[in-house]
């Protein structure tokens, strides 16, 4: 590298393979797309290399593009720990911290507690993105992610969060105005709310044959939320979890016996998990977590 390589020209590199276009990078670096588009000109002029296979179908990272990658994440790590240990001797939590989850969890779980959070450690901004979705770690698009599944690969460190039962609901309504459910052979007479099957984001959301083989859903969503409210209106039956259910006066748990359990897994990436803001949120939705094991497992463990 040349005596005209800059920091901040890395800087915008990393913000484009994190987010994907340049479009979004530039806005997330809070500057106009022509700027960004010459701090990349500048980076590539300052290396002697192109870095963006540039097409009509978007940009890819070229060879050199990924070997930059590379060791621009751990300046970037280098850079954010030294701020940490130096320019703040005691750790303190500032800055922003993104947290990725599931919808239900982020929005009925995780988005009412997070004004403790926010009260321990008032120089921290709290992003919370809850969508029925995975994140990737390694890509920034969350520093912190609550998944369905633990990693397999890629430089991620990940611990168990919680165990949580789901069960079979309805609305007092819809059960006053319809059949009784008496026995998984009744289910697939009722009308049954579940997800879309080629918008599942985790084979761990595939469980409707678990209540019946016979089952047809009758309405459909990729989203948790949709769901719950569908059942809320008295649309029919779903496959709730308990955490979410249970808080919902209107719902009324049919088949008590029928019960499935999966495991919530929070994520970090390698590099980020000692940085204090990182470090803090985590331990956090860890204690909230603990602290909420009879909501997660009302009829304890299996």
């Amino acid at each position: 590298m040349t005596d005209q390589f800059d920091w901040n020209l890395v800087r915008s590199f990393l913000a484009i393979t994190r987010t994907g276009s340049m479009t979004a990078a530039a806005k997330r670096l809070k500057i106009d797309y022509s700027t960004l588009s010459r701090r990349i000109a500048a980076l590539e002029t300052s290396l002697g290399s192109q870095l963006f296979d540039r097409r009509t179908s978007g940009s890819s990272l070229t060879e050199a593009g990924e070997r930059l990658l590379e060791m621009a994440e751990q300046m970037d790590q280098l850079a954010t720990s030294a701020a940490q240990s130096i320019g703040d001797s005691k750790a303190q939590a500032t800055g922003a911290v993104r947290i990725g989850t599931p919808d239900g969890f982020g929005t009925k779980f995780l988005a009412p507690r997070l004004g403790d959070l926010s009260d321990r450690h008032p120089d921290l901004t709290i992003e919370l993105v809850a969508m029925p979705r995975e994140f990737n770690l390694s890509r920034r698009e969350a520093d912190i992610a609550v998944s369905l599944t633990q990693p397999t690969e890629g430089r991620l460190h990940g611990r168990k969060l919680t165990d949580y039962e789901l069960g079979l609901y309805a609305s007092h309504d819809y059960l006053v105005n319809h059949p009784a459910v008496e026995t998984a052979a009744d289910v697939p007479t009722h009308r049954f709310i579940s997800y879309i099957d080629d918008l599942i984001f985790s084979p761990e959301l595939e469980y409707a044959h678990f209540v019946s083989p016979d089952l047809r859903p009758a309405i459909k969503s990729s989203n948790l939320i949709a769901q719950l409210n569908s059942t809320l209106a008295g649309a029919g039956l779903c496959v709730l979890p308990c955490f979410i259910a249970q808080t919902e006066p209107e719902l009324v748990r049919v088949l008590p016996n029928f019960r499935l359990i999966r495991t919530f897994w929070l994520l970090l990436h390698s590099d980020l998990r000692n940085i204090a803001r990182v470090r803090v949120t985590a331990d956090f939705i860890a204690e909230q977590a603990s602290k909420a094991q009879a909501l997660f497992m009302p009829n304890g463990q299996k």
